[in-house]
C-alpha cells in the first residue's frame, strides 16, 4: 500500500473541523500566550529558561492535550476503529492526526516567543531543536489518548504530564536537597533549553548532539509504546 497525502489531508481536514467546535481545547491552547504575554509586559530582559518555560508549555498543552483530545474523541465517538480498518495505513492515521497538532504547536510556539522578546542565536539551530522535541510531545499525546477511554479522561490523565514537562525544569533548582530530581535534568524539555543555553554561548549544532540524542531516546520510546498500543486496539 502507497502512502496517501489525500487520506492524511481527509483526516486533517477532519480534526480541523472538529477542533474548532471545542472551545474548552481552544482555550486551554491560549494559556501559554497568556503566560508569554505576562512575562513580556513583566520585563524586558527574560532569562533563557523563562522563554523555555513558554515553549516547553506550548508544546505540552498544545502538541500533547491536543493531540490526546483529538484521539481520544475519536475513541469515545468509536470513529477511531473506523479509521483503523479503513484502507489507511497506520503511518497514514498517525500522521494525520499528528498534522494538527504539530501546526498548532508551532504557531503558538512562534508567537509566544515574539511576545517574550526572544530572538535567539543560530535560529536554524534552534528551529531543528524545537521541531525535533515536538515529535516527543505529539507521540506522548497520542499515547496517552489511545489509552484514554473519553475526552473527559484524556483531560484528566494529561495532567500530570503537563506539570512534569511544562514546569518541570524549575524542579532541577532543587536537585541539590532532593536528588531524585536529578532525574529531570534528562527529560526532553529540559534538553531543549540546555541546547538553547549552549547555542546562547555560541557552541554550534556539532556541540549539541548529545542532547539531541537523549531527546531521540525519548521519541523512540514514546514511539514504539504508541505503536504496540496502537496495534493493540487495533487488534480488539
Amino acid at each position: 500500500m502507497t502512502f496517501s497525502m489525500k487520506r492524511v489531508n481527509a483526516i486533517f481536514q477532519k480534526d480541523l473541523k472538529d477542533i474548532l467546535r471545542n472551545s474548552a481545547v481552544s482555550l486551554t491552547a491560549s494559556m501559554p500566550l497568556i503566560i508569554a504575554f505576562v512575562m513580556g509586559k513583566m520585563s524586558d530582559d527574560i532569562a533563557i529558561d523563562g522563554h523555555y518555560m513558554v515553549i516547553n508549555i506550548a508544546m505540552v498543552t498544545v502538541g500533547s492535550f491536543i493531540q490526546c483530545c483529538l484521539i481520544a474523541e475519536e475513541k469515545e465517538k468509536n470513529t477511531l476503529r473506523g479509521l483503523m480498518l479503513s484502507p489507511a495505513s497506520t503511518l497514514e492515521i498517525l500522521g494525520g492526526k499528528s498534522l494538527l497538532s504539530l501546526i498548532a504547536m508551532m504557531i503558538i510556539v512562534i508567537i509566544g516567543a515574539f511576545l517574550t522578546g526572544y530572538h535567539p542565536e543560530q535560529i536554524v539551530v534552534i528551529a531543528i531543536a524545537i521541531l525535533f522535541t515536538s515529535i516527543f510531545f505529539i507521540g506522548l499525546g497520542t499515547l496517552l489518548g489511545l489509552l484514554a477511554k473519553s475526552v473527559m479522561e484524556a483531560s484528566v490523565i494529561i495532567m500530570p504530564f503537563m506539570i512534569v514537562f511544562g514546569f518541570g525544569s524549575m524542579a532541577t533548582m532543587f536537585a541539590d536537597k532532593y536528588p531524585i530530581l536529578k532525574v529531570m535534568d534528562y527529560t526532553p524539555n529540559t534538553q531543549l533549553a540546555a541546547i538553547a543555553v549552549k547555542v546562547e554561548s555560541g557552541i554550534g549544532l556539532g556541540g549539541v548532539w548529545l542532547n539531541f540524542g537523549i531527546i531521540a531516546l525519548w521519541i523512540i520510546g514514546v514511539f514504539v509504546l504508541t505503536s504496540i498500543v496502537f496495534k493493540k486496539k487495533r487488534m480488539d
